[in-house]
């Protein structure tokens, strides 16, 4: 459990330093380019979730976070301790969830910064690509896992 809830906690981290940096020297709505034509930090505080949606339910973010959270460490708890591939996905996926509820207790939204320029897409953060690498993982390896046991 150690192991997940210190990956977890360097996951959080990152994402914190990520934004400390952003609102320190970037101005709000201002964009630096970064990766000319690819991607640029662009600092923006966003009320709701991706692409805006839910702008302003604070209420149900708090609820949600707290569930999912509490369903993360229930499983690092139970099934971590038999499949550490499934514990460390479960850590990213909490690292990125507590990221961005730590903004969303102590600013009412969230800081976003990083804006891919080829395609129209929302500006993100460091927490986000944290939940969209540990969801993507969570479901290959259930497709791997769904795999060997038909092979059972």
């Amino acid at each position: 459990m150690f192991y997940y809830l210190s990956l977890t906690t360097i996951l959080v981290i990152i994402d914190q330093l990520t934004k400390y940096l952003t609102v320190q020297n970037i101005a709000l709505y201002d964009q630096v380019d970064f990766i000319p034509g690819f991607m640029s930090w662009t600092y923006i505080q966003n009320t709701g979730a991706a692409w805006s949606i839910l702008e302003g339910q604070m209420w149900f973010f708090y609820l949600v976070t707290v569930i999912v959270s509490a369903v993360i460490l229930y499983f690092l708890y139970t099934e971590g301790k038999k499949d550490r591939i499934f514990g460390t996905i479960l850590a990213i996926i909490l690292g990125g969830t507590l990221g961005n509820f730590i903004d969303r207790l102590l600013y009412q939204y969230v800081i976003d910064m990083i804006k891919v320029e080829f395609i129209s897409f929302p500006v993100f953060n460091v927490a986000d690509s944290f939940l969209t690498v540990g969801v993507t993982l969570l479901f290959v390896y259930s497709l791997y896992l769904e795999k060997k046991s038909a092979k059972i």
